[in-house]
């Protein structure tokens, strides 16, 4: 049961219920005979054999067991479904939290910047193509400057021994290949792939997207997707389901995103780990589906595993207008056997209610996704923080927030205020989703009356939500300054690089109305603006629609799919002499001892993500080298005993940056720990951020708690994720400090059963030693990938 004690700004309350209480009035599933499906189109999920699959499910479980959603499509595709739901399951009675799933996903999206390891990882398995479908989407590495085209034609200059790189391993392996500027991952993955009853796996944290349209979409890192893409099955902790009713119906000023920013507000970017976010009740039928998808984008900001949601008819309107009729079509006819939404009497570990009638506009921020205000609230609070009144500049877009909805949305503002004779007061830029969304807003006007507003219009890709932003505004770094963007995280530095930029969080609406105003105060729904001609000038709740009259616009040619079938007489294209790629090397085996004199590298303080340990923006250029990535590990993380930032001493008390030091222990071969507090790797699911300190010689990584995916990561690339059995120990322990593991090479024989020690000597302490009790949560799978050194090791050789 989840306790009523967390609260956002807004002073409202998570409602904690007893575990398994909920009982939504929802038709049980049905027995109907197979009708045929189509089975030769690949967009189209295998949908006869997750019946077959699906009905095994109810032979083990029993007839009248009582699945959510979510369960319904996970266990579905489970390689063998009585090993997973019966072993250490009392029966299945107790499977959420306790059984280990063994999944074979549909299919697998790769987005430039992670899947260049991920090809580099997948290439040592000497496979002729991938076992499932995939695809490569090149979004991350266009920096957003001056407009679409200039930084296109900029970013395929500056990355094209990558995106070459990129596009021969796909035509070797037959993977699709999205080029640059076609679009962002998330975006082309619901106009694509998505569908109702699919599984499938991405290489970013943002892959839950998906969930807008009743797929389970999961952000993993490269090994993970290697496991995917060999054939291998994937492991899945069983999660626990948070179910999310939605009442009411939005109106206004009120969005999707709205929704999410207040869920996040509730839960805290912790609260969500472990559980898949369901949402149900009468409220979801009123959503569109890419609304559905903004929230379910955002659940990663919570930590939640994915998000979900049922099969609705806006399902139906969405791939229809996006030129999938037979998906629709074979959707509904899976829907009428597996019935897409919970059972009647299906439980849920808990229940949080949002009633849309009356939720209100929500800003997000600064620093992190979870501080929640409502904008009612908003104006007063930036004064009491000590906030920027002014605005340096609004974004919209996004994988977030670039639907159609949300840009019809905002040209009828755009087009009002012009009329009014207002110009943006505040830089304005625009990043639409895709080329599909990009032609469609072009065709029917929308894109022509953001031009005319003086906004910048951005390539098709990430840009500025991820770091890859050059800013022309002269706010210089350490300059305190604030942003309003769509985007859905907002980490200090992420976007500009500049720790003092603070990125508030909203819908495309309310950033645009501040944008117009230049100001962090404003409040469209109260608030008029004075317009050239003396009169007051007050915007009216925006209005837009949920698809075009007409369905999507092609994108165009150039920025299509290349679709082939592997071709082994394809080179994959390294350059020799590359500082952009190299081969790897496989990481040593874990030792026939336990490990012995390690040393604590850094003790982080505060929070330390993905971006800490790996940063994104210019660093982006060398994901696919190794050792040349590796020189930004933890560079941003602050020293728990010091509290300097990129900062690490010694056993001779020489101070060095992190990663630097982190080298030189390295060459000595002196293996090396971290020791970090909460929700340690938070954030991207960059696998890079467990690769970098495992090639600099971390062998473990002590922490009050981990961020699921990057666990996930540490584990397969063979570095010990341990948490804290007593948290007052995060106090016992320091830089420098030598540590010995006692009990961890049982535990790892043993496939994860057994508890371990730290014995401690603390560093300049007269020989002081200290045993810390610790958790782990290794599986057999996992603690076979440890001891192998790392879960691409194993998988080589099978």
């Amino acid at each position: 049961m989840r306790t009523a004690n967390l609260m956002c700004r807004q002073g409202t309350y998570l409602r904690g219920l007893v575990s398994r209480s909920h009982q939504a009035r929802i038709p049980r599933s049905r027995s109907f005979a197979t009708p045929a499906f189509d089975s030769s189109n690949p967009r189209i999920p295998p949908y006869l054999k997750l019946i077959k699959n699906y009905e095994k499910v109810r032979e083990v479980l029993g007839k009248g067991a009582a699945l959510t959603l979510a369960e319904k499509i996970l266990y579905s595709h489970l390689d063998n479904v009585e090993e997973s739901l019966l072993t250490n399951t009392n029966g299945g009675r107790d499977i959420r939290g306790t059984a280990n799933l063994k999944l074979k996903p549909d299919r697998v999206a790769m987005q430039d910047a992670s899947a260049q390891m991920a090809l580099l990882q997948f290439m040592t398995c000497n496979l002729p193509s991938t076992a499932i479908p995939a695809s490569i989407h090149c979004d991350h590495l266009i920096v957003g400057e001056r407009g679409a085209k200039s930084d296109l034609e900029e970013g395929i200059k500056m990355n094209q021994e990558v995106f070459d790189f990129l596009e021969s391993a796909a035509r070797k392996y037959g993977i699709e290949f999205w080029p640059p500027g076609a679009g962002i991952i998330h975006q082309s993955v619901l106009e694509n792939y998505a569908a109702p009853g699919l599984m499938m796996l991405g290489t970013d944290s943002h892959t839950p997207n998906a969930g807008g349209l009743s797929t389970i979409a999961i952000g993993v890192g490269g090994a993970d997707a290697v496991e995917a893409l060999v054939g291998a099955p994937w492991e899945l902790k069983a999660p626990r389901i948070l179910g999310v009713e939605l009442r009411g119906q939005l109106s206004g000023w009120s969005s999707p995103k709205d929704v999410i920013l207040n869920l996040a507000g509730q839960l805290t970017v912790r609260g969500g780990t472990g559980f898949i976010i369901e949402y149900f009740g009468s409220g979801v039928e009123t959503l569109s589906c890419t609304g559905m998808a903004t929230m379910s984008n955002m659940g990663a900001e919570v930590g939640a595993t994915t998000s979900i949601f049922p099969f609705s008819p806006a399902h139906v309107r969405y791939l229809e207008a996006t030129h999938r009729h037979d998906v629709a079509a074979e959707a509904k006819k899976f829907s009428e056997i597996v019935q897409l939404r919970a059972d009647a009497d299906a439980k849920y570990d808990e229940i949080i209610a949002i009633d849309l009638s009356t939720l209100e506009p929500h800003i997000n921020g600064p620093f992190t996704p979870d501080l929640s205000t409502p904008l009612s609230q908003f104006k007063q609070t930036v004064k009491e923080q000590n906030w920027p009144d002014k605005l340096s500049a609004g974004l919209i877009g996004s994988c977030t927030n670039s639907s159609y909805e949300d840009m019809t949305r905002v040209e009828s503002m755009v087009r009002e205020a012009m009329e009014a004779g207002l110009k943006p007061a505040s830089d304005f830029y625009v990043t639409p989703g895709s080329d599909q969304i990009r032609e469609t807003l072009r065709r029917d006007g929308p894109l022509e009356t953001f031009k005319e507003a003086g906004g910048t219009l951005l390539s098709n890709a990430c840009g500025p939500c991820i770091g890859q932003w050059k800013r022309h505004d002269g706010v210089e770094k350490g300059t305190p300054n604030a942003i309003l963007t769509s985007y859905n995280r907002n980490f200090r530095g992420r976007n500009d690089g500049n720790p003092d930029t603070m990125n508030f969080l909203a819908s495309p609406e309310i950033v645009t109305a501040m944008t117009f105003a230049g100001t962090t105060t404003f409040n469209p729904m109260t608030d008029s603006l004075p317009t050239p001609s003396g009169k007051n000038f007050k915007f009216t709740p925006p209005s837009g629609l949920e698809i075009p009259s007409k369905p999507f616009e092609a994108a165009r040619e150039e920025f299509r799919a290349l679709t082939q079938n592997p071709d082994p007489s394809v080179t994959v294209a390294i350059p020799p002499t590359s500082e952009r790629l190299a081969l790897l090397e496989p990481f040593d085996t874990f030792p026939d001892s336990e490990l012995t004199g390690l040393r604590v590298l850094v003790k982080v303080t505060g929070k330390c993500t993905t971006d800490t340990i790996s940063a994104a923006g210019p660093w982006l250029k060398y994901k696919g080298h190794l050792p040349n990535i590796s020189a930004n590990t933890l560079n941003t993380a602050t020293n728990a005993e010091t509290g300097e930032v990129n900062a690490a001493y010694d056993l001779d008390g020489s101070r060095h940056a992190i990663p630097e030091l982190g080298r030189r222990w390295r060459e000595a071969a002196r293996p090396w720990l971290v020791v970090a507090e909460h929700n340690y790797g938070e954030g991207s699911a960059r696998e890079h951020a467990a690769l970098q300190p495992r090639y600099l010689g971390a062998r473990v990584v002590l922490a009050k708690s981990f961020a699921r995916i990057h666990e996930t990561n540490l584990k397969k690339q063979g570095v010990v994720p341990l948490t804290f059995a007593d948290e007052a120990d995060y106090d016992r322990i320091g830089a420098r400090d030598e540590v010995d593991t006692v009990g961890l090479r049982d535990m790892l024989v043993n496939g994860g059963t057994g508890e371990v020690v730290l014995r401690v000597r603390r560093f300049g302490g007269g020989g002081e030693e200290v045993l810390i009790r610790t958790r782990h949560a290794v599986s057999r799978d996992q603690a076979d990938f440890i001891l192998a050194g790392s879960a691409l090791n194993l998988l080589s050789k099978r």
